[in-house]
């Protein structure tokens, strides 16, 4: 029986001169056969070849985060895992260019911690609900509003608010930041519903305050009427982990009553609750790994669970999601090959940005 392991470690590639686009295709065939349809892998296969070829006559490396779809996945990225994983590959590797598989904070990621080497992002927006639902200038506002209070960033934001931070956190370790703060009160942004199930699993309080600005005096009272909280929070939410309901979870388990159910903590609390398991994307393949549950559920971005499922073939993946990330959507096998090609899209930070996000993003590695 195989395993699925889950890992940021390279694949060993294969020589170059044992490589065809027949080989590419047959192991693409054998990964991903009544995952991805043959057609489909035919012609996929093609661009992997050009790709891989490519990337090593010109020293790349090309990270990959969970998210992406399977062909691409399985065919030319040297690391997959989550944010925190692929940062740390990022801050180290001495390839160039470094090609970016994710969303653009992902790649901006990279060029903080990297600065010397060019990182390509194979699209051309591949936004973020989620990053885009805050401002560099709402972080500030909030740090006149409460001055002192120290501010946790998620790791899903760009780098002029990772700017703004205090610290960094991934899903991952976002509740071991926040208790490493010698503070009463954290600002913890932007997600509504990771600091929600922050908030719960570190038995802290949470308020979400109106953007109406609040007096010295009114803030006085507030204190003094024993209205104090321990995170204040933001309603930025994923576009994909919100579509998740306590319904969802019912119906699959009137269908499949001993199915393990797995969510991403940027699902809401209910959902969280209604789980059998909540973490990272790297954690949740992890805990398929080491299960021996009958059946399993990601509720996450689905090529998520698409991916396991070709890595663990003895594994039963339920392929009952639909909900794919558009942005995440947007990285193709296509775009890939121009990036390298063409050395585009290349992701540049503003120096003065650069260093004051990497002060924050240092500070979350440091923790793990």
């Amino acid at each position: 029986m195989s395993s699925f392991r889950h890992t940021t470690q390279p694949t060993k590639p294969m020589s170059l001169s044992s490589v065809t686009i027949e080989s590419t295709r047959a192991d693409l065939n054998a990964r991903l056969h009544g995952i991805v349809p043959d057609s489909e892998i035919a012609l996929k296969a093609e661009l992997a070849y050009k790709i891989n070829q490519l990337k090593t006559e010109l020293g790349a490396v090309i990270l990959g985060h969970n998210y992406m779809e399977p062909a691409l996945f399985h065919s030319v990225c040297d690391y997959k895992g989550d944010s925190l994983e692929l940062s740390r590959v990022a801050a180290t590797t001495e390839c160039d260019p470094i090609v970016f598989c994710g969303v653009r904070f992902m790649a901006e990621t990279a060029k903080i911690l990297n600065p010397d080497r060019a990182v390509l992002l194979p699209a051309r927006r591949a936004g973020c609900s989620l990053a885009e639902s805050i401002t560099a200038s709402d972080v500030r506002h909030l740090k006149d509003r409460y001055p002192g209070i120290p501010v946790v960033v998620y790791i899903n934001t760009y780098a002029d608010v990772k700017a703004e931070a205090d610290i960094c956190c991934t899903s991952s370790n976002a509740a071991r930041v926040v208790e490493s703060l010698d503070s009463d009160q954290v600002i913890f942004l932007p997600d509504e519903y990771l600091a929600q199930n922050v908030a719960k699993e570190t038995g802290k309080s949470i308020v979400f305050p109106s953007a109406k600005p609040i007096s010295n005096r009114a803030r006085a009272a507030a204190a003094d009427n024993g209205l104090h909280y321990d995170l204040i929070g933001w309603t930025g939410r994923c576009e994909v982990h919100e579509k998740f309901t306590v319904e969802d979870i019912s119906s699959i388990r009137s269908q499949f009553p001993d199915v393990l159910v797995l969510a991403h903590p940027e699902c809401s609390p209910a959902v969280v609750d209604a789980a059998d398991f909540s973490g990272s994307t790297s954690a949740m393949a992890r805990h398929v790994n080491e299960s021996e549950a009958p059946q399993y559920l990601l509720l996450t971005e689905c090529s998520m669970g698409d991916n396991i499922a070709a890595e663990a073939p003895e594994k039963d993946m339920l392929r009952l999601c639909s909900v794919r990330c558009p942005h995440m959507n947007e990285i193709t096998l296509d775009h890939v090959l121009l990036a390298l090609t063409e050395n585009r899209e290349q992701i540049e930070v503003p120096e003065d940005i650069r260093v004051r996000a990497r002060h924050a993003i240092d500070r979350m590695l440091e923790i793990g």
